[in-house]
C-alpha cells in the first residue's frame, strides 16, 4: 500500500554449535553438586574419609571443595569439625524451588481436602528420573512422632507414587530409567524387573497404584497421577496402616484419591500450568 513502510527482511540468526568442551560438565561444579547430594542422602554426618569413599574424589580436591562449601554455609560440621552435613543455605535453595512452583499452591489445597476426607497421611510428589521427590505432605492428625518426607527422594519402584508415575511411561522407557539392580527396602519390595513391569501394567489398567509394605513395613499406600502433563510428572498418594486397608476401606480411599487427582489436573490445566 502507498505510504506503508515495509519492514526489512529478518536475517536468520546463525547458531554457533557448542564445542565438546562447552558441552561437557565443568568438573568442579559437578563435584560440588555430587558432594551436596551425597551429604543430603546420608541420615548422619559424614567424615571426609567416608565422603571420599562414597564419591571417589581425590582427597585434596574434596577437602578444598568441602571447606569452600562450609564457608558459604552450604555445608556445616559437627562440634569436632570432622564430620559434615548439609548446611542452612541448602534449605534456602530447596525452599525457593517450592515457593516458585505454580502447581503447589493448588496441590496444597487438594491435600488438605483429601486429608480431611480420609483422615490419613497424604503426599504430593514429582518423578525425578527413577526416583520420586516429595514436595508436600499433610500428616494424619493421629500420627505420632512424624518425620516429614518433604524434600526426601525415594526410588520410584518401591512407592505407589513412583509406580503410578512409571506406569505413565512405556515399558521401554521404564527399562531405560531403572537402575541395573532394584533396591530392596522390605521383604515385600518388588526387585524383579519382570514382576515390576507386570505390576505397572496392572496400574495402567485400573488407573491407580497400590503397594502394601513395599517401602515401609506396616504401611500401605495408594496413589494416582495428576495428569496435567503428558507423561504425568506428579502424583498424590495416601498412606495408611497396612492392616486397615481392606475391602470397603480400599474402595473409599481409591474413590477419594482418584477424584481429587482428576480435579486437581483439571484445575492446573485450566490455570495454564504445564
Amino acid at each position: 500500500m502507498p505510504g506503508t513502510r515495509r519492514r526489512p527482511a529478518a536475517h536468520p540468526v546463525a547458531l554457533v554449535p557448542e564445542t565438546a568442551a562447552e558441552m561437557s560438565p565443568v568438573k568442579s561444579a559437578e563435584r560440588t553438586v555430587r558432594i551436596l547430594e551425597t551429604l543430603a542422602a546420608s541420615p548422619v554426618r559424614l567424615t571426609l574419609s567416608q565422603l571420599q569413599e562414597r564419591t571417589g574424589y581425590p582427597r585434596s580436591s574434596l577437602h578444598a571443595l568441602v571447606r569452600t562449601l562450609r564457608d558459604l554455609k552450604w555445608v556445616e560440621t559437627d562440634d569436632t569439625g570432622s564430620a559434615f552435613g548439609v548446611g542452612p543455605h541448602a534449605l534456602l535453595a530447596g525452599t525457593a524451588y517450592l515457593d516458585r512452583d505454580p502447581a503447589l499452591m493448588f496441590a496444597y489445597e487438594a491435600l488438605e481436602d483429601l486429608r480431611a476426607e480420609l483422615g490419613y497421611t497424604v503426599h504430593y510428589a514429582r518423578r525425578d528420573e527413577n526416583h520420586v521427590l516429595y514436595l508436600a505432605s499433610r500428616e494424619s492428625r493421629n500420627t505420632v512422632h512424624v518425620v516429614s518426607r518433604v524434600g526426601r527422594r525415594l526410588p520410584a519402584h518401591l512407592t505407589a507414587l513412583g509406580q503410578a508415575l512409571l506406569a505413565d511411561l512405556t515399558d521401554d522407557e521404564v527399562e531405560a530409567l531403572l537402575p541395573q539392580t532394584l533396591e530392596r527396602y522390605t521383604p515385600h519390595t518388588i526387585v524383579d524387573r519382570a514382576a515390576l513391569l507386570g505390576e505397572l501394567d496392572q496400574v495402567r489398567q485400573r488407573g491407580w497404584a497400590f503397594e502394601r509394605e513395599q517401602g515401609t513395613e506396616g504401611v500401605a499406600c495408594l496413589a494416582a497421577t495428576v495428569a496435567y502433563r503428558i507423561p504425568a510428572t506428579d502424583a498424590i498418594s495416601c498412606s495408611m496402616p497396612a492392616k486397615a486397608v481392606r475391602g470397603p476401606e480400599l474402595k473409599r480411599v481409591t474413590a477419594a484419591v482418584t477424584a481429587r487427582t482428576q480435579a486437581l489436573a483439571t484445575t492446573l490445566r485450566r490455570e495454564g500450568i504445564r
